[in-house]
Formats: C-alpha cells, structure tokens, sequence
C-alpha cells in the first residue's frame, strides 16, 4: 500500500468511528475490557495527539498525556486530534523524520501507516460497543494490517524485547505455524527467545494453521471477535500451538 491509500482508509475509518461512537457513548465495549465507547473516543484522540507530538518533536514525548488532556469533552477532543493529525501529516513528507519507538523506521510514514491501522481496529471496537454491524475492510488494508502486526509488533517486540515473552516462550519445543489469507502467507517460527516471520509457503509441515478472509483473519490476530469466530476463519492444528501463539500476539500489543 502506498500513502495515498493509507489517508484513504484512515480518512473512510475514521468517518465510520465518528458516526457511531454517539449512539451509544455509555456502552461497554467489549473488545477493550474496562472501556465505554467515551473511553474508547478519548483513547483515539489521546494516540492522535501522541503522534502529532513524535512528528513535531522528533522523538515519542517523555511525559504523557498533558495536563488537562482528561477533562476535555471526549468526541471533541477526538475530533480536534484527527484534523491535527491531517494537518501534520499534510505539512511533512512521508520520508521525513519522527519518533517512533519502531527503530527500522523512523519517518512520518511509519505513522501514517500504524494510523491507518489503529483506526480501523478501533472503529470495529466501536462498531462493537454500539452494536452496530462491522463495516467490511478492504482487503489490501487487512492484508498489510496482518503483516505489520506479525513483523512490527510481534516480531520486532520479542527480538527487542524479550524479556516480556520469557513466560511464554522460554520452554517452547520450537513450533511452525502459517496464517493464509487472499494472497498471502506467513511462516512463523517459535522457540525460546525466538518468534520469526517469513513471506511465503512451505518449510514444513506447520504446528497450526490460521486461515481466511483477509479481514477475518486481521479480526483474529488484533483479538476483535467478540467472542465469535469471524465469518470464514478457521484454526486448525495443536491446541497449545495456538495458545502459544495468541499469548505472544496480546503481549505484544498491549
């Protein structure tokens, strides 16, 4: 996907989030345990805002939030971050520098990417606190966002991280596993201290399958099912494989 595309689908999310968030601002969502649709709305804005700071300031700001952050009116606050974060993005080049806490890319670009993909993700949280029907995800945006979930947060988080994972991988027999989607594979590879990933099929039989529609899957691996499968999923393959799995994906990303 190229930039254009991403402020497309972020600019086609965020529209869908704004609409339904107040039809029910009170509901829990349950996707984000402990949230409303008001906590989810002021934690969209707060990340926004965030971002515009890492652009701004060439690195992720040290104290956060700001004071007086929380006793702003949650859609307005939602509402002034977005237009802040289009007017940042507009003003800078994707190549040009930012903070990000990602080392391999540093640039305005890695933000508007990881934008794109927090919307979405959040306006499904909202489509699911307000009960209303999730909205399809273009396929090319749910393909990237499975991408850069295995290889930005999962991947790159225990290489750098490891620490977090001790619990998880440190006694791993070493396990392989795919998730297929509409033109595309992924292997992964676990072990202790390790969690890899690689484009393509094949090197060997894998542990545990993940298939399906491109956003069944994205569905799956961000953890936004409420409870049921997404239409077309399926999971096959060692139970504990898969628990491995999803126990790296929610460290990672929490």
């Amino acid at each position: 996907m190229d930039n254009a595309r991403y402020l497309e689908c972020l600019a086609a999310d965020f529209a869908r989030l704004r609409s339904v968030m107040p039809l029910a601002p009170t509901a829990a969502v349950p996707t984000c345990p402990g949230w409303t649709v008001t906590d989810l709305a002021r934690h969209v804005g707060a990340v926004y805002l965030h971002k515009i700071a890492a652009m701004r300031e060439g690195a992720e700001p040290e104290q956060w939030p700001p004071k007086g952050l929380d006793e702003e009116e949650p859609i307005a606050l939602l509402d002034r971050a977005y237009q802040g974060l289009l007017a940042e993005f507009a003003a800078r080049r994707p190549e040009d520098p930012a903070g990000s806490w990602y080392a391999p890319d540093t640039s305005v670009g890695f933000w508007i990417r990881r934008m794109a993909q927090e919307t979405v993700i959040h306006r499904i949280d909202a489509e699911l606190g307000t009960g209303q029907r999730v909205a399809p995800v273009p396929a090319d945006l749910a393909v990237d966002g499975i991408d850069e979930l295995l290889k930005v947060f999962v991947a790159y988080g225990v290489a750098e991280w490891g620490g977090y994972f001790t619990g998880i991988l440190a006694d791993s027999p070493g396990r392989g596993y795919e998730v297929r989607t509409e033109g595309a594979v992924w292997r992964l590879r676990t072990g202790p201290g390790v969690f890899t990933v690689e484009d393509g099929a094949g090197g060997g039989p894998a542990d545990a399958v993940v298939s399906g529609p491109p956003a069944a899957v994205l569905r799956w691996v961000w953890n936004r099912q409420d409870g049921n499968p997404a239409p077309g999923l399926t999971v096959e393959g060692d139970p504990d494989a898969v628990a491995e799995l999803k126990r790296c994906i929610v460290t990672a990303t929490q």
